[in-house]
């Protein structure tokens, strides 16, 4: 079975420009992830034109509100028909136990994943926000909850990936943005490593953005780094 490991950010404000690269690329390649820019700009029609052309789809919103809205709008999200949507993990486990039955609605669910502390975060970040936790204390925190609540994994940096495959165990899912190949910039990203280090460590999915489609040939650049990857 096909299992492409990257995801890549559809990182464009337009239909045209998200569909243009999932011309030039191929579902075989890597599956593809719609966050709020794009979503909140083209709506549902995109999720299902990108769905329709064969493509693993990971919803990004990071549904963070009460349990009934969170149950509401994942069911919705499951009904489009994408691979993967996503919750806030500091919406507690009452939310995160409804956004589960939200997406028992359809035969094939999607997985559904929990955010624990987003990369561009630092401890001194938190510390800001008045939480008194390093960053690996709170991401193995909120991961083991989510996975007692019945989720499927959770995003976390791979920088945290060893640590969490200890924590959480072998069959969660760890999906791990702030990856940069070597020839890539930082970006406002903080907690990164490399494609192979994420694997390495124990990452399941590699979100993976600007490095390809701010590339001046996007579909030569995740070439590139399906290869370095074997």
């Amino acid at each position: 079975m096909n299992d492409p490991k990257i995801i890549v950010a559809l990182d464009f404000a337009d239909s045209k420009q998200a569909l243009e690269f999932a011309r030039k690329t191929s579902p075989s390649q890597c599956r593809l992830k719609v966050g709020k820019e794009l979503f909140t700009s083209c709506g549902p029609a995109l999720v299902e034109q990108l769905v329709d052309s064969g493509y693993d789809v990971f919803l990004d919103l990071k549904f963070h509100d009460i349990p009934n809205t969170v149950q509401k709008a994942a069911s919705v999200a499951a009904k489009l028909g994408v691979w993967m949507l996503n919750v806030h993990a500091l919406g507690g486990s009452a939310m995160m136990q409804a956004a589960r039955e939200g997406i028992e609605i359809v035969a094939q669910r999607p997985f559904l994943i929990a955010v624990t502390v987003l990369t561009s975060l630092s401890s001194q970040d938190l510390k800001d926000c008045g939480i008194d936790r390093s960053v690996p204390q709170l991401v193995d925190k909120l991961a083991r909850n989510a996975i007692a609540n019945g989720l499927d994994g959770v995003v976390c940096s791979a920088q945290e990936a060893t640590a969490l495959r200890r924590s959480i165990g072998s069959g969660a899912l760890l999906v791990t943005p702030g990856i940069r190949p070597e020839w890539a910039s930082r970006d406002d990203q903080q907690r990164i490593v490399t494609p192979q280090q994420a694997l390495a460590a124990g990452a399941s999915y590699l979100v993976i953005g600007r490095p390809i489609t701010r590339h001046d040939d996007p579909a030569a650049a995740l070439e590139s780094i399906i290869a370095s990857i074997g």
